[in-house]
């Protein structure tokens, strides 16, 4: 006869490991630091959203990575967005710009005219050559005393063939760029024709730069003011626009 022992089974052991701390979320303070310099950024939520076009407006080609540029495709979603977003209910433009890309700088002015919510403009330090017509694309433009723009015929860079369609076909496009410009300000196209073709402003190029309150005084910016001014006028638009709606 054989006898089996049963092995008695004992509870398991917990083995107590120290609880380790919550450790702090380095990663968004290092994000802010690499991208903005500072540890903390302030935190508000606002019915304005602000967007930024700075640098060189880039297009269909891409520009050199040390260029600052503002590419389209970045820009069109997020104007999407802020037409689609319930809690924007306005929406102000930065302008820092040297140009850039003729059709990339168009299609960003023709969707910031036809957006639905207010619109308001700043151009701080400049607004050059295709960021006119981003600059005068909103309800109402502001430009900072010290900011300049820049007001020239369009360039092509590349090959260009010497032959009637090919200018035919640049005229037409800087056609697009004086009647946008020309309905969305006060400006008249020959005075604007008068700028853009003027001689002795421009070293190597003819143009002309206009210092903040003189873009004011020929009728292409509405207002020589900063971005305290800005913010007001744009809140009193949001106003306006409720008023509107609830009658």
């Amino acid at each position: 006869m054989h006898y089996s022992k049963r092995r008695e089974r004992h509870p398991a052991r917990r083995v107590c490991r120290p609880e380790t701390p919550p450790q702090p979320p380095q990663s968004s303070v290092l994000e802010n630091i690499q991208q903005l310099g500072q540890v903390q950024t302030p935190q508000l939520e606002s019915n304005i959203y602000a967007l930024t076009i700075i640098g060189q407006i880039e297009g269909h080609l891409t520009l050199p990575p040390q260029n600052k540029t503002t590419k389209y495709e970045h820009v069109i979603p997020q104007l999407v967005a802020v037409e689609q977003n319930p809690k924007i209910e306005g929406l102000l433009v930065l302008l820092n710009t040297v140009g850039g890309d003729v059709e990339a700088g168009l299609a960003i002015a023709e969707m910031i005219d036809t957006l639905s919510k207010p619109t308001v403009t700043l151009v701080l330090g400049g607004g050059h050559s295709i960021g006119v017509t981003l600059a005068v694309a909103g309800d109402y433009s502001f430009i900072s005393e010290t900011a300049t723009m820049t007001i020239h015929p369009i360039r092509l860079t590349g090959l260009v063939i010497g032959v009637p369609q090919t200018f035919e076909y640049l005229d037409k496009m800087q056609d697009r760029v004086i009647q946008f410009i020309t309905r969305h300000s006060k400006i008249t196209e020959e005075k604007f024709r008068e700028l853009m073709f003027s001689t002795g402003q421009l070293a190597r190029d003819i143009g002309t730069v206009l210092v903040g309150k003189d873009a004011v005084d020929v009728g292409l910016i509405d207002e020589a003011a900063g971005l305290g001014r800005a913010i007001a006028f744009l809140d009193s638009l949001i106003e306006e626009r409720k008023g509107g709606e609830s009658l």
